[in-house]
């Protein structure tokens, strides 16, 4: 049973000014296994995590940190959760996180599907 749903979408080069502006920006938003990718990529998985946090409905005390993106044993994105945005999950039973992301045409955009149960 789908019990979250979230989308957003970022401006590619409003969002690699706003990493230029202020490159600690990066080490904020991003875990160490995420921060050296290309800025479109960076942008997508900012996306995901805002979808993320739309999907989860409550997001008080949520880190950046506490979401991350990673690749499945196929390529695919998945989200390993930790902290805050964990405890958030397993209180609402949300078993399984659908992630998908893409950039093109300036923007990068992520979709995010959270299920109840595994």
């Amino acid at each position: 049973m789908i019990v979250g749903i979230g989308v957003d979408v970022v401006d590619l080069a409003r969002f690699t000014r706003a990493v230029g502006r202020t490159p600690r920006l990066v080490d904020r938003l991003f875990t160490p296994a995420e921060r050296d990718l290309p800025v479109h990529s960076l942008a997508a998985r900012f996306a995901a995590k805002e979808a993320l946090m739309k999907a989860l409905g409550d997001t008080e005390g949520v880190r950046w940190h506490d979401m991350e993106i990673v690749s499945d044993a196929e390529g695919n994105p998945e989200f390993v959760l930790s902290g805050v945005a964990a405890r958030i999950a397993a209180g609402r039973g949300i078993g399984s996180l659908h992630l998908s992301m893409t950039h093109d045409a300036g923007v990068a955009c992520a979709f995010v599907v959270a299920e109840r149960g595994a």
